[in-house]
């Protein structure tokens, strides 16, 4: 799952990325028991899910015009692209009518698409590209290159890993949309105040990684996808 040094990337090969590529570098047999992992339990978990897969592919044809799936082109391990799968929430090129964030209030979320968002239903497809080798279940969340490029060579060293489905910083910010909700420049906010916030959390994982740490992030995602269902 971690490249070798010579095989990274021009730009990601300094002294701040270094620092956690070499702690992660004696961790690769843990590192490895993350990919296996991620591929049995995705693969199974595809296969169980197909039923209600379909059934809500069936429910967002019929909620609006569009495509099942929404696929956004985003960052991943070694900073390669790559298209990542969601269940379409939105009104169809929504990502040319806004902001590359959503807020809580955002007009163009659908009716059947705020249900998926609150309960993270929309993530579901992303397990295809955890199969593909493509993300990982607890790690950074993937960004889009707009706001890859505002980042900082120690937050570069995130992508040492593939990109997450979850993380603790995404636990803490499971609210992000209501904190821009009254925001008027979302993407300058985004980028100044939650995004330095969020990469602390990301790569403080990376300095502390473990594949325990992994269970445990992902059991309180469960937590915290729970207590949303309930408030």
């Amino acid at each position: 799952m971690l490249s070798k040094w010579n095989k990274l990337p021009k730009e990601m090969k300094n002294k701040e990325i270094e620092y956690y590529y070499n702690k992660l570098n004696k961790k690769r047999s843990s590192l490895f028991l993350k990919r296996l992992f991620d591929f049995i339990v995705a693969s199974l978990m595809l296969i169980v899910l197909v039923v209600p897969l379909i059934v809500i592919a069936i429910l967002i044809k019929l909620d609006s015009r569009g495509t099942v799936f929404y696929k956004q082109i985003r960052v991943t391990k070694n900073k390669i692209e790559f298209g990542i799968y969601k269940f379409r929430t939105m009104v169809a090129n929504a990502d040319k009518k806004g902001s590359l964030v959503t807020i809580d209030n955002d007009v163009r979320i659908t009716k059947i698409g705020a249900i998926l968002r609150k309960y993270r239903i929309d993530e579901i497809p992303q397990l295809i590209n955890i199969v593909k080798g493509e993300m990982t279940f607890v790690g950074a969340r993937p960004e889009v290159p707009h706001y890859v490029s505002e980042y900082t060579n120690e937050m570069d060293a995130t992508f040492l890993l593939p990109a997450g489905v979850t993380s603790l910083a995404s636990i803490k910010y499971k609210d992000e949309q209501k904190i821009l909700s009254d925001v008027q420049n979302i993407d300058e906010v985004y980028v100044d105040e939650i995004l330095p916030k969020k990469m602390a959390y990301n790569l403080n994982y990376l300095e502390k990684y473990s594949f325990l740490n992994d269970l445990k992030i992902m059991i309180s995602t469960l937590i915290a996808v729970t207590n949303k269902e309930v408030e």
